[in-house]
Formats: C-alpha cells, sequence, structure tokens
C-alpha cells in the first residue's frame, strides 16, 4: 500500500497517508520484534518502540484526513502546535520510563511457548495516551462521516472504507486495554489492526483512493475567480470569498453577519436592482482601488431540500476586458468610417483585412479549428452561387462566414481550448457567443448585412437551435445557406476528442438532417454540388 500511494504522492492528503502507512509499518515490525525478544529488557524496548511508532500514526492519521476532505482549520499553525504537545511529553516520558516508571511500573516476562509475553500495569499515563489517540481519531473520523455525506457515490464508497477500517483498529485497542485476547497469551491489537488496514488497503485499489480525490466545495467557492457572496433570508452576508472581499476592499470580520445594504451602501443602483429575492442576471459598474470594473452579476435563489426558501448566491463576474473590446471595437469603427469619406475602396480592404485579422485571431486562439473558417467561407460562397444568390450579397455573406464564431473571443481559454466534455456551465457559456457576436458587431453599420451569419449559424430548420429559437424561414437565407456548410466542414474535421467522419458518412448524415438541422431546399442542392465534386 505504502509503493501504491507513494506512486501517486502528487495527489492531496497522500504524504501524509504515506506516514500513516509508515507508522504502521513501524508497529508491525515492533511487535514483532518483542515477540521474538527472549530478554525482559529487550521486550520493554521493543514495546517503547511500538508506542512511538503510535504517535506516528497518531499524528499522520488527521492530516490525511483533513487534507483529503478538505476542510479549513481556523487556525491551522497554532492547532498543529497544540495538537503536538501531548505526542511531545509521552516521547520524553517513554525515553526516561527507567528513571520514573510512569509507563512500565512493574514490567513482567511470562515465559510462554513458544513466544515469552511483556505484561504490566496500565498507569493513568498510559491510559491518557490512549484516551488523546482515540479523541484524535474519532474526530477526524467524525469529519470522514461529514465528508460522507458527499453526493457522489465514489467518493462515499472511499470515506466508508476508510472509516469502517479504522473503526476495527480501535475497537481492537480498546479490547487490548480491557485485557481481551483471542488466544490465551496475544492481544487483539494486531489481528485487528491487520483486518482494518485490509479495508484501507481495499478503498486504495478497489476505489481508486488517490487517483480520483473529491475537492471540498468551499475550496472551489475559495479559489474562484469570480466574486461570490451568500445571504441569508434577511439580507445578511453569510459568505464571502477573498476575491470578492479583495474587490470590496473589506476583511471578511468587517462583513460576516453584517447586512446587504450596509456593506454595498455605495453602489446604491446594484442594491436596488436586487432588492427583491429572485434568479436575475445584471451589468453593472464597480469602482475599487482607483478603477472602475465592468461586471456581470448572477443572483440564484437557494431552497433547503423542503424547497423553503434559504437564501441567495450571488455570482460576479468581471467582464471589463470584454466592454474595453467593444469599446475599442467602436473606436475602430468611428475611425474607419471617417475613412470611408476619404477613399471607401481603401475602406472596403482595411475592414476586410480587419475581418480576416480577428478570424485569424480567433483560430490563434482555437488550434483545433485552425483553417475551418477559410474552408467554410469558400464553401459557403460555392453554394451561393449555386443558389442564384444576388451578387451584391456575396460580400456580406463572405463577411459574415469570416466571422461567425467571433463571440468565441469572449470565451475564457480554459474553456474554449478544453479537450474534455464542458460542464452544463461551460456549455452556458459557449452558447452564448452568438449574442456575444452580436453585440459585438451590431454597432458597425458597415456589417449590418454581414449580422446574419453570426448572430444565426446555430438555428435550425425545425426551431431547437440557438440563440433565439428561429423556426423554417424565420431564420435567414445567409445563415441557412452557412449551417450546412459549417456543418459539412465541422464534422469531417479530426479534433482531439474525435476523429473526422468519412465522405459518405457526412452525406448521409446531411441527407437525414434535412428538414431537421437544415432547409431542405439548401441541402438538396448542396448534396448536388458534393456528388458533382464541386465541392
Amino acid at each position: 500500500m505504502t509503493i501504491f500511494a507513494w506512486q501517486r504522492r502528487e495527489a492531496r492528503g497522500v504524504n501524509a497517508f504515506v506516514w500513516y502507512l509508515i507508522g504502521w509499518t513501524l508497529w508491525i515490525g515492533g511487535f514483532i520484534l518483542e515477540l521474538l525478544s527472549p530478554s525482559l529488557q529487550g521486550k520493554i524496548f521493543w514495546d517503547s518502540f511500538q508506542f512511538l511508532a503510535g504517535l506516528v500514526i497518531i499524528i499522520a492519521f488527521p492530516i490525511f484526513v483533513i487534507q483529503y476532505t478538505g476542510y479549513k482549520l481556523p487556525h491551522p499553525k497554532l492547532i498543529l502546535a497544540a495538537s503536538m504537545v501531548v505526542p511531545a511529553l509521552f516521547t520524553v516520558l517513554v525515553l526516561t520510563d527507567k528513571f520514573h516508571h510512569q509507563i512500565y511500573p512493574d514490567p513482567r516476562l511470562v515465559e510462554i511457548f513458544p513466544f515469552g509475553e511483556l505484561t504490566y500495569t496500565f498507569t493513568p499515563v498510559v491510559y491518557s495516551y490512549a484516551a488523546y489517540g482515540y479523541l484524535i481519531t474519532l474526530g477526524s473520523l467524525a469529519l470522514l462521516i461529514i465528508a460522507f455525506l458527499h453526493p457522489h457515490q465514489l467518493f462515499r464508497f472511499q470515506v466508508a472504507a476508510i472509516a469502517f477500517g479504522v473503526l476495527i483498529i480501535i475497537a481492537g485497542t480498546l479490547l487490548s486495554l480491557a485485557g481481551v485476547s483471542l488466544t490465551q497469551h496475544r492481544y487483539t491489537s494486531p489481528f485487528t489492526m491487520a483486518i482494518g488496514n485490509l479495508a484501507i488497503a481495499w478503498a486504495l485499489f478497489r476505489y481508486r483512493l488517490f487517483d480520483i480525490v473529491p475537492i471540498a466545495r468551499h475550496n472551489v467557492v475559495e479559489n474562484m475567480s469570480d466574486l461570490v457572496i451568500i445571504l441569508d433570508t434577511q439580507n445578511r452576508i453569510v459568505d464571502i470569498n477573498p476575491i470578492a472581499l479583495y474587490a470590496i476592499e473589506k476583511e471578511s470580520k468587517d462583513v460576516i453577519g453584517k447586512f446587504a445594504g450596509e456593506i454595498f451602501a455605495e453602489w446604491p443602483k446594484l442594491l436596488r436592482e436586487f432588492e427583491e429575492p429572485s434568479n436575475k442576471s445584471v451589468r453593472t459598474t464597480l469602482s475599487a482601488y482607483g478603477k472602475t470594473y465592468h461586471h456581470e452579476v448572477k443572483a440564484t435563489l437557494l431552497h433547503s431540500q423542503r424547497g423553503e426558501y434559504i437564501g441567495r448566491v450571488f455570482v460576479s463576474r468581471d467582464v471589463t476586458a470584454y466592454v474595453e473590446l467593444q469599446e475599442n471595437l467602436e473606436r475602430l469603427n468611428n475611425q474607419l468610417e471617417q475613412r470611408v469619406q476619404e477613399r471607401t475602396q481603401d475602406l472596403e480592404e482595411a475592414y476586410d483585412t480587419t475581418l480576416e485579422g480577428w478570424a485569424k485571431a480567433l483560430e490563434l486562439r482555437d488550434k483545433e479549428t485552425e483553417g475551418h473558417s477559410r474552408r467554410v467561407t469558400e464553401t459557403t460562397m460555392k453554394l451561393a452561387l449555386a443558389l442564384d444568390i444576388p451578387r451584391e450579397e456575396f460580400e456580406h455573406i463572405r463577411r459574415g462566414a469570416i466571422l461567425h464564431d467571433i463571440g468565441k473571443m469572449a470565451i475564457p481559454d480554459e474553456i474554449l481550448r478544453k479537450t474534455g466534455p464542458l460542464t452544463p456551465v461551460e456549455r452556458d457559456i459557449v452558447l452564448q457567443h452568438p449574442t456575444i457576436a452580436y453585440e459585438l458587431l451590431s454597432r458597425i453599420p458597415f456589417l449590418q448585412k454581414a449580422l446574419d451569419i453570426p448572430y444565426c449559424h446555430h438555428e435550425k430548420w425545425d426551431g431547437t437551435g440557438y440563440p433565439r429559437g428561429l423556426k423554417g424561414r424565420e431564420i435567414p437565407l445567409a445563415a441557412r445557406i452557412f449551417a450546412v456548410a459549417d456543418v459539412w466542414d465541422a464534422v469531417q474535421s479530426d479534433r482531439p476528442y474525435k476523429k473526422g467522419w468519412p465522405r459518405q458518412k457526412t452525406i448521409t448524415y446531411m441527407q437525414a438532417q434535412a428538414g431537421k438541422h437544415f432547409d431542405p431546399e439548401i441541402v438538396k442542392t448542396f448534396l448536388q454540388l458534393a456528388e458533382t465534386g464541386k465541392i
């Protein structure tokens, strides 16, 4: 078990668990050598060694539990120092027992075949040592029992196996203190220790302990880059994360238990927005440290298991970079509009260069779609030509195709570049990119006629698309054309999480989606182009 755990030493709590196992290894070694030792002094020495090995176990186990469960101690350094006082005193008493005999007052060697047995009267010091060990261990088990309430079954199995193993060991030591033995002369501790550690080993291998370690939910909140504030039913602050404290320039002792109206008095507009409890999201401006920040604040109601309202959680995301991007785009728009009056052709070329630059910038952020914008634009233009779209519309369609995913510029890198499945929250963020594209581009008159594709290319013929759920011919024609070209390229492209489809499978899929995802007439024309090799 020690080797298995050490190989996973990067996981939280492993180092303490390794010391816990080392303690048991030393205890077992001391027990065997004490059993084999023929003299009274030898048996006392190795029995003392077991006491000291037990201290390693008593110290390491609670540290492992705290790290594994993610429990946050209020004053960790002070508590650690206080918990070391008893082990330190007991160590001194064990090492100096020959001067005071507080550990072994009347040691005797009882000759029993095949091994002699060390017997002595348990002193108050020994009982105190045992009581301390039980107190620490049972306290640690209490933290495990709290962790057992974790909703995910795998973690509950991990905790249950660990707790069961430790309880078996505790039961064995209690029987030993009471003088109960399984055989005529031997204490029960070695046997219950073996059974208990087998249960822990079961957790280690069967339930992937240290391969998959739970992260305490309060740690998630504490480390979020978003501001998190929780209010109770009386609008008192009951929790707040460090980044939020930094933003409002206060300490937790000055905030917890205070009314939100008192703490956020300098933002009356924000207080009015959230005066009544409801699920709501607003955009606001906050000032701190002499700077102005733009935040998107979302309130979510909290309910008990019985459905009773118990409070609200506020999550505030800093969108300053996004707002500045909007402002920069507006400034760019104003500058380019001035040049329109001078040289229209030069301006159009500058716009086109800018659009291609934006598309290239997005591809540099999202490597898995590199080349996608260029290919899908070419396919869209071929399809538009085959559908006899008026020539004056071509340039708008081309620009819209180039910018179709520009809204993803506002999506965080950790989501955009994620290779595995997205969480529901991450997926909601990604689904906002058409709306973000509309907000970014709608203020630029030059791109008004190119907005249909960035805004509507995820709408579906049967009305199940997003962001507006448009249906049939409610969807702009340019977006319907582009949707066919976009999916055609996407499903045939290799991605880190999937292999691109072969051409024939793609054709079959496009046929199946006619009237569902796609305009059936457009699909018909597109497949004719595909069959003749023009696409």
